[in-house]
């Protein structure tokens, strides 16, 4: 029986209070997030963690103390190993989880991976659009820790996948539903901000965000006026705009109701749980902004994790990595990770 290693790859997040700073300066000496010489992003690494490390408690202290990413993580890996089995009963298939930022690492995962020995893995990213400072991160990392057997695959992203679309979609309906239909409302697509400077250098980010947007808002006829919008900003840099805040804000100005989509996240996180619920909640009651909802991530949304596990198989009949999808990056986006091959 062939043996099938389907690792999972996302950012993770601390587990308590006393990991909160170590998580912040392992997220802020990676490379690719400071894009500067070592022998000053260590030190930097080490003073932006300690200058944000209070509030950033403070903030997951408001969810229990630490963040909820690896218990729904654990939750998807049971889900997709379900379906992996449902649908391939003639392969033994186990799904791992490698985090970024905070347990269970790179390294960790990868000694896991190799004690399991596999026949082919194949390398997932919970993260739908790819950018460099998230997917290009996980897969070097992947590189640099695995030493064990099977054959490597990668999935690189899935902007525009039916089972991701869809979920989304199905959310934002049924959030719209419950709220009885509001019409003076205005979808905003949230996601996660990148500095425009990374845009510039060729990451196709921002063009996924806004064709998965698309995909999905034409599910949602009823649902017209959308937007994307951008989240989560930091530092003096020039991000992506507009910037969410920007977009509550005018839309307070015109009147109009909010539904908001965090488009570029599978799970619920201290940007879903405190940053959209919480904090620019707030700023939405401030500008007059009724109602103010916001849809659910997909979790473990059964169309998702059908979609998970096609893109998980469809790797096994190629080399390196590739979109899932009928997404295909244009040439000028040279940060595209897709066609790298694994040694």
């Amino acid at each position: 029986m062939t043996r099938l290693a389907v690792v999972l790859l996302n950012l993770g997040g601390p587990d308590g209070q006393k990991a909160v700073r170590p998580f912040l300066f392992n997220l802020f000496r990676d490379p690719a997030i400071l894009q500067i010489p070592a022998v000053i992003r260590y030190p930097l690494a080490a003073f932006i963690s300690g200058l944000r490390a209070k509030a950033a408690r403070a903030n997951y202290a408001l969810m229990g103390g630490g963040s909820p990413l690896l218990p729904q993580t654990e939750a998807q890996a049971e889900a997709l190993r379900a379906a992996l089995k449902a649908e391939r009963p003639d392969v033994e298939t186990r799904v791992f989880i490698s985090m970024r930022y905070w347990r269970p690492f790179s390294h960790e995962t990868a000694r896991q991976v190799a004690a399991f020995a596999p026949d082919e893995i194949v390398l997932l990213p919970l993260y739908p659009q790819y950018s460099t400072t998230t997917t290009g991160s996980s897969l070097a990392a992947w590189a640099r820790s695995y030493r064990g057997p099977g054959v490597v695959r990668a999935v690189g992203c899935y902007p525009v996948a039916e089972g991701w679309v869809s979920s989304v979609a199905a959310s934002i309906r049924e959030t719209w539903i419950t709220a009885g239909r509001p019409e003076n409302i205005r979808l905003l697509f949230s996601a996660h901000g990148l500095p425009q400077k990374v845009v510039n250098g060729g990451d196709p980010y921002e063009a996924q965000v806004r064709a998965g947007a698309a995909a999905v808002a034409a599910k949602l006829p009823e649902l017209s006026d959308w937007r994307v919008c951008f989240q989560s900003r930091v530092g003096p840099l020039k991000w992506l705009e507009p910037s969410t805040v920007t977009a509550i804000q005018q839309a307070g100005a015109e009147a109009k109701g909010v539904l908001i989509s965090p488009i570029a996240f599978v799970s619920e996180h201290i940007e879903t749980l405190v940053e959209l619920d919480k904090e620019y909640a707030h700023l939405a009651e401030k500008q007059g902004v009724r109602p103010y909802l916001r849809a659910p991530t997909p979790g473990c949304d059964p169309a998702f994790i059908e979609e998970l596990a096609h893109a998980a198989l469809g790797a096994l009949s190629r080399r390196g990595t590739a979109p899932h999808g009928a997404w295909r990056c244009p040439k000028e986006y040279s940060g595209c990770g897709c066609g790298e091959a694994f040694a």
